[in-house]
Formats: C-alpha cells, structure tokens, sequence
C-alpha cells in the first residue's frame, strides 16, 4: 500500500506541476498578444521571438500576508526619463521566499485610482540580484488587483514578473522601483532580458 501512496503522489504533483506550467505559458502567450494589440506598444510581431521567460516554477508563487497601510501621502515616484508619477504606499506584504523572510511594498497610482477599469489595480515594482544579468537592469513589475487580497493575504507569483517598456525603447515613463522593494535574492523566475536592439522613438 505504501508504495501505490508513493507512487500516486508522485502522480499527483506532476500533474499539478504540468497543469501549473500550461497556466504560465497561457499566461505568456496573451503578455504577447497584448503587444500586438496596444497601439502604444514598442514591440511589433516580430519583435516578439526576442522575449525570454524562466521556466514556470511554482516555488516562486508565495502567499504574503497584507497589512493595509493608512493615512498615507501621495509621493511622487520617479521614472526613468525624469519625471516622475504620483502614487501611494496602499500596503506592505510579508512572506518567505527561498527561506528569506521578505517584506514588500505595494502601491497604488493616483491617476489610475480615478478610473473605474483600474480602481482596484495595485502596482508591485521590484528589483533584485538577476537585474543586469538575466533580467533587465531597471526592475521589474507585476500587476495586482485589491479584489484578490482575501482574509487579509494575496497571492504573489513572480512567474508574471515582466519587464517595463523602458526595458525595449526609451520614450516611456516607467517607474524606476523604490529601494524598499530592492530584494537581497535572485528571482530566477518571470521575463528575462530582451535580446533585440533598443528603439528609439523620433
């Protein structure tokens, strides 16, 4: 009997492994549709097969706990031309990752926060020791949603980690992510590097 246990455990977390790594790679396939369709993208069809992706791994999907932040001042955010955005710590998260125990910053964009599609849309910037190496050197997001937090926790999954358009063209005002979101790891998961050439915009 012990050895049918085994086995349809071992059964059971292939699948959940397979099923998990089909999720990412229609995750990534609509990232990709996604370029095609933004008329503001700086990435035409064929710029597409210079994207790179680390393998799903499902370690890199934590569960952190929220703590809502209050009374908070709007801050202007600087981007990578210059200027800057207006945006607000909404909340700290903690979690483990790797064995490291990690706190983060989520924050919440003040033009965004106006209209209705994006009122719930939080915003998770972050760099860490990948950048300049496999991932781009200014960091990397990943979009939340505030209907996602429940019982006071949300799901991170830095598979979904993508590069900010700064890191294909200039041109763009991308926000450069808070040194309290710089993490002492690599986060060998999410969008690599992009291999083609710059743009530049006229």
């Amino acid at each position: 009997m012990k050895l049918i246990t085994i086995l349809l455990l071992l059964i059971s977390m292939n699948t959940f492994a397979q099923s998990y790594a089909d999720q990412i790679a229609k995750h990534r396939e609509a990232y990709k549709e996604d370029f095609i369709k933004d008329n503001r993208s700086p990435l035409k069809k064929s710029d597409l097969q210079n994207l790179h992706f680390y393998e799903a791994d499902s370690a890199y999907k934590v569960t952190a706990e929220v703590e809502l932040l209050k009374n908070e001042k709007v801050f202007k955010m600087p981007t990578f031309n210059g200027s800057s955005s207006d945006y607000y710590r909404y909340a700290h998260i903690n979690f483990s990752l790797n064995g490291k125990a990690i706190q983060m910053t989520l924050y919440r964009s003040v033009s965004l926060s106006t209209n209705p599609i994006y009122k719930d849309h939080l915003f998770l910037p972050f760099t860490d020791e990948t950048n300049n190496k496999e991932t781009y050197g200014g960091g990397r997001y990943i979009d939340l949603d505030a209907k996602e937090i429940n019982n006071k926790h949300i799901e991170i999954d830095f598979n979904k980690a993508y590069n900010p358009y700064c890191a294909y063209s200039d041109g763009y005002r991308c926000p450069v992510p808070p040194e309290e979101n710089d993490l002492q790891l690599a986060i060998k998961a999410g969008e690599k590097l992009y291999t083609g050439e710059k743009k530049h915009q006229k």
